[in-house]
């Protein structure tokens, strides 16, 4: 049971889609389809293209010319078919009941002449923005030759906001740019639980690395009052407070780090929980043999793959009377059977926790997905990776930045 009632204080100070009168306007939809394909290219995961949908229908009803627009993988500037956005064109039309055009390229005379031709309500999708070097590189010709397919520029795609691209920041140079529903949601309710959280606020951090957890737990440490440390990263915690951790994975120059970052937390009064027992093996090997041992002994040779039975008590209770959850990082090596019981019971204790519940970045998402939680018992899970964490450790995302401020 997820309470959802419970007001998000984020306000988007920028231009959006609803502040543009958009009928019979060609729009460039920046979206984030960078979706996961198997081996034939076929979709295994279309939650980011669904994710768009609301944006894509608002425009439809409004009557506009819609282009959509995305990067795919990491060709390095290269036309590579394995990163054709040609599958998502296939996604879309069946989603969306409505016939998208895919077209073989994004700029050119080609895909001008198409888009003159679009009528109210069209909609084609443009070929992948990585196949040319220019995108990643922020070219402004490249912008200059995107921007001239359309009216308005609309930024839909959180997952890439946090990069200085040319169909993220360059094409707002020349044309008037306002968010999606997508962006506008993502950051209402990122920067919401930040700047003012519902208390009890609990951050549930899991992931490999403290590395790459220190800006947001510089971020947090004067906002939350529970903090929950799990996955990897717990053992650098752990060996920090002088514990043997085995062949658990150890960020050793982040001792100090790991005990100044505990005990500045705990002198607020912030509650710090680090597992008590762990799930270990000799190698992460699926059907290698498993022990549960308490934290205080993790045998040479043995590391800790997942939390224990104990930890997931214990986490749970400390999730008990949360108004707020922020959860970034599973607990463990989730994607193998063995070592996955800690976060999918984390999942479920999140899902069922009567609180505000945002999940985000970290494969957490996916996670959450795994474990079989209904997306509706989450209040928000997050579309962006590196982006989330960007806006969680308080930094400005270009993306958002780049978009015109309202009046």
């Amino acid at each position: 049971m997820n309470n959802h009632s419970i007001p998000i204080k984020g306000v988007l100070n920028k231009l959006t889609i609803t502040d543009l009168d958009i009928k019979g306007k060609r729009l460039f939809i920046r979206a984030d389809f960078n979706v996961p394909l198997d081996e034939d290219l076929n979709i295994t995961d279309d939650r980011r293209v669904r994710s768009t949908l609301p944006t894509i229908n608002y425009a439809i009803d409004e009557g506009a010319k819609i282009i959509l627009t995305s990067h795919l993988g990491r060709p390095k500037g290269k036309v590579d078919k394995r990163y054709s956005l040609a599958p998502v064109a296939k996604r879309l039309q069946r989603l969306l009941r409505k016939e998208v055009l895919f077209l073989p390229d994004c700029i050119g005379p080609d895909v001008e002449d198409s888009v003159s031709k679009m009528q109210e309500g069209d909609i084609v999708l443009l070929e992948n923005l990585r196949f040319h070097p220019e995108e990643e590189k922020n070219d402004e010709k490249f912008s200059k030759a995107l921007s001239k397919l359309a009216d308005y520029y609309i930024n839909d795609a959180f997952g890439a906001a946090h990069r200085a691209h040319a169909s993220i920041v360059g094409i707002t140079k020349f044309l008037p740019a306002a968010a999606g529903f997508l962006l506008r949601k993502e950051i209402e309710y990122l920067q919401g639980v930040v700047n003012s959280p519902v208390r009890p606020f609990v951050a549930l951090l899991g992931g490999a690395k403290v590395s790459g957890k220190i800006g947001v737990l510089g971020n947090l440490e004067n906002k939350v009052d529970k903090v929950i440390i799990g996955g990897g990263m717990a053992y650098t915690f752990l060996k920090a407070l002088g514990y043997q951790v085995g062949d658990s994975l150890v960020e050793d120059e982040m001792l100090a780090f790991a005990n100044n970052i505990r005990e500045k937390v705990t002198a607020k009064g912030v509650k710090f929980y680090l597992p008590v027992d762990c799930v270990i093996a000799q190698s992460i090997e699926p059907g290698a043999e498993t022990k549960i041992v308490p934290v205080q002994e993790i045998p040479k040779g043995w590391r800790a793959l997942d939390i224990g039975p104990a930890s997931v008590r214990l986490f749970t209770v400390a999730l008990g009377n949360a108004k707020t959850i922020l959860w970034n990082g599973p607990m463990g090596v989730f994607e193998i059977d063995a070592f996955s019981r800690g976060t999918f019971a984390l999942a479920h204790a999140v899902a069922d926790a009567y609180a505000l519940t945002i999940v985000g970045g970290g494969d957490t998402d996916l996670a959450v997905s795994r474990a079989g939680v209904s997306p509706e018992s989450i209040s928000f899970i997050s579309t962006g990776g590196g982006a989330a964490l960007q806006l969680l450790e308080g930094k400005d995302l270009p993306g958002l930045v780049a978009l015109r401020d309202k009046q």
